[in-house]
């Protein structure tokens, strides 16, 4: 058996006994992923505020399904689309956390010279690579959604603020759950438990697509008629 499959063996035993240890308690495990998915989530929604507190509400109008646009299955389907990228994004940063952190350095041990410190080298590069491309993703979602929220709030005559509140039974569980990969990247990360990670993508994927479904019907058919409560 070469490198390549001793790695692969390891990362599947560290998997399965990491789903096996938190199935003897699940809340322990679930619990800093949440409040951490949670501190991220207001990031981005206090961002969203200031942004399109500030911005210049855009010309081309912003549909939003059951306020200005039509509802139905297919805008569920688009929304479902859009977050699904996200979640994906977000669920890939775990694995490369996983392979940076846990697989490269198993494969190093198994190499000399050039060879070990290319590997050596290669897994914290991963991990800045991750932190880059997900800080990057973040602070592009925030723009564009600060944005959209000037160009939707000025349209329907309504603050920003008040905008943002209609849609926060939605957005809360929506970007709670796209977050969760993240929030176990960073306690598996400040815990030094890369070979967890693995684990964590299939835990927090499997969390997070329910609510993501729950949400987008939300989005469709339930944010659009508190908006229009709230405005009056």
């Amino acid at each position: 058996m070469d490198a390549n499959q001793l790695v692969l063996v390891q990362g599947v035993r560290d998997t399965r006994a990491t789903l096996l240890r938190w199935n003897v308690a699940p809340w322990a495990v679930l619990r800093p992923w949440v409040i951490g998915a949670a501190a991220v989530t207001a990031g981005p929604l206090l961002s969203v505020v200031v942004i399109g507190s500030i911005a210049t509400p855009a010309l081309t109008p912003v549909l939003l399904p059951g306020l200005n646009a039509p509802t139905g299955l297919r805008p569920v389907g688009d929304v479902l689309y859009r977050n699904s990228l996200v979640l994906a994004l977000h669920a890939f940063a775990c694995v490369a956390g996983f392979i940076a952190g846990s697989s490269v350095p198993l494969q190093a041990e198994r190499h000399t010279g050039f060879t070990k410190k290319l590997h050596d080298r290669a897994g914290p590069l991963a991990i800045a690579f991750v932190i880059g491309a997900t800080s990057f993703s973040l602070a592009t979602q925030a723009y564009v959604l600060g944005s959209a929220a000037s160009t939707l709030a000025a349209q329907g005559h309504v603050s920003v603020v008040l905008l943002v509140v209609g849609l926060l039974p939605h957005a809360v569980p929506e970007l709670m759950a796209l977050f969760l990969p993240l929030a176990a990247w960073i306690v598996a990360s400040r815990r030094e438990q890369w070979h967890e990670l693995l684990a964590a993508t299939f835990v927090t994927v499997g969390i997070a697509a329910p609510v993501l479904i729950v949400a987008a019907f939300t989005e469709v058919y339930v944010s659009p008629h508190l908006i229009l409560w709230l405005r009056g």
